[in-house]
């Protein structure tokens, strides 16, 4: 079983027997806020990302991705050899680095605010950077009727479920009804955060196969 965007809206309407014009229009958002309960809560290699980009000289700040979520790491390259800084508060970058018209080869950088990261010490020269990083993947709502997303094909039970308990949150359903839609959402989660934290990163050369009782 999969999703399109039009399948999972109209499975969302059935399961909940609504059609309500607010209820609707609203679909979208339970959608997203499964999508985004998922994303908080399961580390999939899938949703990994790396950039390349530029350092500039005399300037502490280097551009966010717009779909950025958090950093695996973040390095330059000095000298030709490729140098992973390290991951701090701003408050440990300005304490530092208290004057940013000190430069060198940044050690440091921190998430300053939603657009920029800080690094210290300041780039004393152009360089380039490459970060690697958990992104915000594009919702199944903006996949048109017809489209899918990774978790729509590959999840598609706790996109279901995740949407039905978002969506019953909204019609302050019957406390049953929620339990019984919430825990098939804990249920899926529990088996996809299987799959992304220790099936997809493991390696049977080495570790063997996974074992575990049956459930």
């Amino acid at each position: 079983m999969s999703f399109t965007y039009s399948t999972l809206k109209s499975a969302i309407q059935n399961y909940a027997d609504n059609a309500e014009t607010t209820f609707v229009a609203n679909l979208d958002n339970f959608i997203k806020a499964a999508e985004q309960r998922i994303l908080n809560s399961i580390d999939l290699q899938y949703f990994r990302k790396n950039v390349s980009g530029t350092v500039t000289a005399d300037n502490q700040y280097l551009a966010v991705p717009s779909d950025y979520l958090a950093s695996f790491s973040l390095s330059v390259v000095n000298s030709s050899n490729k140098e992973f800084l390290l991951e701090k508060d701003v408050n440990y970058i300005q304490s530092v680095n208290p004057n940013s018209a000190t430069t060198g080869v940044p050690k440091y950088y921190a998430y300053f605010d939603i657009n920029n990261f800080i690094l210290a010490p300041t780039p004393s020269a152009n360089a380039v950077a490459e970060l690697h990083y958990f992104y915000r993947p594009a919702s199944l709502t903006a996949a048109g009727d017809s489209g899918t997303t990774w978790l729509s094909t590959n999840a598609p039970n706790a996109m279901l479920y995740g949407s039905l308990v978002e969506a019953y949150i909204y019609m302050k359903g019957e406390p049953d009804v929620m339990k019984s839609y919430t825990d098939r959402f804990m249920e899926s989660l529990v088996r996809l955060k299987d799959y992304g934290e220790a099936r997809e990163n493991s390696d049977a050369y080495r570790r063997g196969l996974p074992t575990r009782e049956r459930s």
